[in-house]
């Protein structure tokens, strides 16, 4: 089959598609690989009218490359909503997923793609399509603070307690993150703030450990939040780690501050006997705790 139909007429807005017609104008008979190839890239590139010409041609559409993508893996990610539409109008099958063991949902949700993603919802792909590690794209939407994806997934349907294969849920990645009004729409959502994780670990405790590039603010509000909403300040974890002791190792002397003014037992031990004063590095902060406190800071 001569590609003589494909004219050179390349979009005015990506010189990188007129270049690929270039390239395609010169196969006298590609190979279906060939085809699939070019769809693919054509797909990636936002080159629509290249790739509705492909699938005329006879391009298969779910051939994978050698990462294991497809066509529509390739748009998904890259935002490409009307050619997302156009190959599943041509039975691509968004169940695929790469090597890596991401689908066309997991990556759009990873790249904060919200019109492909309801795109994908619409057309009946699961909320709950794990994505790489068996990480649901709810988790992937806490993890990253996009709050219109977690409000779009779980008007879909996702699960807010869907735990991923280390044991983590949406809660825990969005409190880990310090991304409290995700929080707030997971709680009203039905979790339990006091649910346990992986390590008999809550909220509270991911939220009171923080991750360090999290803003001091943001952490402080998830905190606040969490114990507003009633989170046990007194729960401890395998390790009899307690919210408090927890900030401690992680050195949030504001974090710790806040918990000890809503009422955490300074005296507090883990099950190795150590408590405040030998789990954090900052003196100051160890001294928090032979101190009254007044308020939680603001």
């Amino acid at each position: 089959m001569a590609l003589a139909g494909f004219a050179i007429v390349a979009p005015a807005h990506a010189q990188s598609c007129r270049e690929q017609e270039l390239r395609l104008a010169q196969l006298v008979e590609p190979s279906p690989r060939q085809l699939a190839k070019a769809l693919a890239s054509a797909a990636e590139r936002g080159c629509f009218e290249l790739a509705a010409r492909l699938l005329e041609a006879g391009a298969p559409v779910d051939v994978r490359d050698r990462t294991g993508e497809t066509a529509l893996l390739k748009a998904a990610r890259a935002g490409r909503v009307e050619i997302v539409r156009l190959l599943l109008d041509h039975g691509a099958d968004p169940a695929l997923h790469s090597l890596a063991g991401a689908t066309a949902l997991f990556l759009a949700v990873e790249a904060n793609r919200p019109r492909v993603v309801e795109l994908l919802l619409e057309r009946g792909v699961p909320a709950d399509q794990p994505g790489r590690s068996g990480v649901a794209p709810l988790a992937a939407a806490a993890f990253n603070g996009v709050e219109p994806l977690v409000a779009l997934l779980l008007r879909h349907g996702a699960d807010p307690t869907a735990a991923d294969a280390t044991g983590k849920t949406p809660l825990v990645y969005a409190a880990a993150r310090g991304h409290a009004a995700i929080v707030r729409r997971l709680l009203d959502a039905g979790v339990p703030v006091d649910a346990r994780h992986a390590h008999g670990l809550t909220a509270l405790m991911w939220a009171a450990g923080h991750t360090n590039d999290v803003p001091e603010g943001d952490g402080l509000a998830t905190v606040r939040l969490l114990l507003e909403r009633g989170a046990d300040l007194e729960l401890a974890d395998d390790r009899g780690r307690t919210a408090l002791l927890v900030a401690a190792e992680r050195d949030h002397g504001h974090v710790v501050a806040l918990l000890l003014a809503a009422g955490a037992d300074p005296r507090v031990r883990n099950r190795a006997g150590l408590g405040l004063a030998e789990l954090t590095a900052e003196p100051a902060l160890a001294a928090l705790a032979a101190k009254p406190v007044q308020s939680a800071p603001k």
